[in-house]
């Protein structure tokens, strides 16, 4: 803003000299040319006045953008409380949205387009960026790193131009244990989140779906490491902490969490592998007050195909409506899947008609449109 204003003033004095200048040349010691002088000189005058009440004018109306922009950033500031994320009025918020595929594979869905559509048919209101490590062209197994995190640049780009939250979300799969990648996440994270700090709609999930990597001894070291080069940065950001077995062992954390007040636990869901005992123990989590954040889930089986189970998904849904809980449906792609969000011969990359989505995305339209 400094310099904005610095560069009116700038522009402003050089006029005002080039006034003076003129006014001199035409001096004389004609009397009738002495009162054109002093005409100029008082047109001179004026015209530094005006100059000068603009400058303030348009300094004022930079800090009032400013300012703006500040209290837009505290508004959209997510926190947790209690089992709850709430926003900077202490609301209870609910982030209900779709995550994509992996950017490697299906990055064309990363569009601003796409996202509208998402936000204004759908009714979402946040977007999950899912960047595989370990798999093909993965992040860490010869995939273009530059480019993927210009896909992850546009993607938070889109999103916050519309309003909408993003997660960054580094997706360990085959990789296992958060640990095998640590350096490649600290890095990472660290790049990200000096990026984006002062973005309020950016989420970082720092590890998708740990396997035979116990809480304490494996995932908790790791997000000791992970979340101090985010907190660096970003200081008040939401976090997303996956727990092992996939992201279904949350009652590992309940007596054991990570010191950190503004981190948030993982659990994803299919509904046709997984029925009553997980959600018993999601229950029991929340009820032990944990904050717990469902950043993927399907309505199908846990390979992402197989039958839809309808009956278990609809139960699942209770359970998350009852608890305020924040939901991701996976996946927006035209993979030839059940868990795809899009029809297989889908080919349009936004603005999607009923009849373009799959079962699982109509049903899921229907309930994040709730």
């Amino acid at each position: 803003m400094k310099k904005i204003v610095s560069i009116i003033t700038c522009m402003a004095l050089v006029f005002v000299i080039g006034l003076s200048v003129c006014a001199c040349s035409k001096s004389t010691s004609d009397s009738g040319k002495k009162s054109t002088q002093n005409s100029q000189s008082a047109s001179k005058e004026d015209s530094k006045q005006k100059i000068e009440k603009q400058i303030q004018e348009d300094e004022e109306t930079l800090v009032d953008i400013q300012n703006q922009l500040k209290d837009k950033g505290g508004i959209m500031k997510l926190r947790v409380e209690g089992n709850h994320l709430v926003d900077a009025s202490g609301e209870v918020i609910q982030l209900r949205g779709v995550s994509t595929h992996g950017l490697s594979w299906y990055p064309q869905y990363v569009n601003e387009e796409a996202f509208k559509t998402l936000r204004d048919d759908w009714g979402a209101n946040v977007v999950r960026l899912a960047m595989y490590t370990a798999e093909y062209n993965g992040y860490c197994s010869g995939g273009n790193q530059e480019e993927l995190k210009n896909v992850i640049r546009n993607g938070v780009k889109y999103a916050s131009n519309l309003g909408m939250y993003v997660i960054i979300d580094w997706h360990i799969l085959s990789d296992s244990s958060p640990m095998q990648n640590k350096e490649a996440a600290k890095a990472f994270f660290k790049e990200m989140s000096f990026e984006f700090r002062d973005n309020p709609y950016v989420i970082y999930e720092i590890c998708n779906e740990p396997q035979n990597s116990p809480w304490s001894s494996v995932i908790k070291p790791y997000a000791n490491e992970v979340i101090p080069v985010i907190r660096e940065n970003a200081p008040d950001a939401l976090i997303l902490c996956g727990t092992n077995t996939w992201s279904q062992d949350v009652h590992e954390v309940v007596n054991d969490r990570l010191d950190d007040k503004n981190t948030m636990y993982v659990m994803h869901f299919y509904a046709g592998t997984h029925k009553d005992d997980l959600r018993n123990r999601l229950k029991s989590a929340l009820d032990s007050n944990l904050p717990v954040f469902i950043s993927e889930c399907s309505i199908t089986d846990a390979s992402g195909n197989g039958a839809i189970d309808y009956d278990s998904a609809e139960k699942w849904m209770s359970i998350i409506n009852q608890y305020n809980i924040s939901f991701i449906a996976w996946s927006l792609s035209n993979k030839d899947e059940s868990s795809a969000l899009l029809k297989s011969s889908t080919q349009s990359l936004s603005g999607w008609s009923d009849a373009e989505l799959s079962d699982t995305g109509r049903w899921f339209k229907s309930k994040i449109k709730r």
